[in-house]
């Protein structure tokens, strides 16, 4: 098959999330004609296996909380070659623009480390980027002023017994009004709530923060040498602006010479979801 000039978007969720995320963002760019492949990291989406419990109606919170995570153990390393993978199999029919939103940015800039002739671009929507060890063992000197933290804490199921894994129970908010409008206005608020009901009954109960290796702060002499787009979330509560333009400030100053191309949207953290018209005119413009 002789490759196409047009890019296939390859995308990489956030934390507790999956390749459904990017579902209705995918859909409008296929009715624009273009192609795209969402990528489950290891552990989540529709082949990790996540507890019965989970989905169990009434949930019991204490068999949720024995259960064992689909997610122990996995490592960055273990995202990239996943991603890796992918990539490879794409690259035969054209130019690769990878994106990721939230804590999928570890994972791209490691994939960016590892494989920059693989990409056309890299794309961060709202997404971490790491450029100094600093940011992994110390303060960030910016006002983060999230509404994520304390909604999240809300959802936390008690006792999980892996380690370094965090368990949250996203679908105890469709029982408790309060949780179910404290996680929407952090996580999705420019959505209806029905809406922001698909999306947490998308997303998985398990994340690990091993990505948060220094293996994840971009490289000058391979990230550096790939174009790449920051698009700021003006309307995020959960990775507020004036953290993600810390982040770019940052970045731009390990690549002066290549510093990040900026674009904003007036959307919230996964607004993507909820409004995917926007994003697809944004990320077609960009190619």
């Amino acid at each position: 098959m002789r490759a196409d000039s047009r890019p296939t978007f390859v995308f990489v969720h956030g934390g507790s999330s999956n390749a459904r995320a990017w579902g209705p963002l995918q859909n409008e760019l296929a009715l624009r004609g273009h192609r795209s492949h969402a990528v489950d990291l290891p552990g989540h989406g529709d082949l990790a296996d996540t507890p019965a419990a989970y989905y169990r109606q009434p949930q019991d919170v204490t068999a949720l909380a024995a259960a064992p995570s689909a997610v122990r153990g996995v490592t960055l390393e273990d995202n990239v070659r996943h991603v890796v993978d992918t990539l490879r199999r794409l690259a035969a029919s054209g130019p690769i623009v990878l994106v990721g939103n939230s804590l999928g940015g570890l994972t791209i800039s490691a994939v960016a480390n590892a494989v920059p002739e693989l990409l056309d671009r890299v794309v961060y929507l709202s997404a971490l980027c790491l450029s100094d060890p600093a940011m992994l063992a110390e303060a960030w000197d910016v006002v983060d002023d999230n509404l994520l933290d304390a909604a999240v804490a809300r959802i936390a199921v008690p006792g999980a017994r892996d380690p370094g894994v965090v368990r949250l129970n996203w679908r105890a908010a469709h029982a408790d009004p309060d949780v179910f409008a404290a996680l929407k206005a952090a996580v999705m608020a420019d959505s209806t709530d029905h809406q922001f009901r698909l999306l947490l009954d998308s997303l998985d109960p398990d994340e690990t923060y091993a990505a948060m290796a220094p293996g994840a702060l971009v490289r000058a002499d391979a990230w550096g040498r790939v174009p790449h787009t920051y698009v700021r979330f003006s309307a995020d509560r959960s990775l507020p602006l004036a953290v993600q333009d810390h982040m770019i400030r940052a970045a731009d100053a390990l690549t002066p010479h290549h510093p990040f191309d900026v674009h904003t949207l007036k959307a919230s953290h996964v607004g993507y979801f909820s409004r995917p018209q926007a994003f697809a005119e944004l990320l077609t413009s960009l190619v």
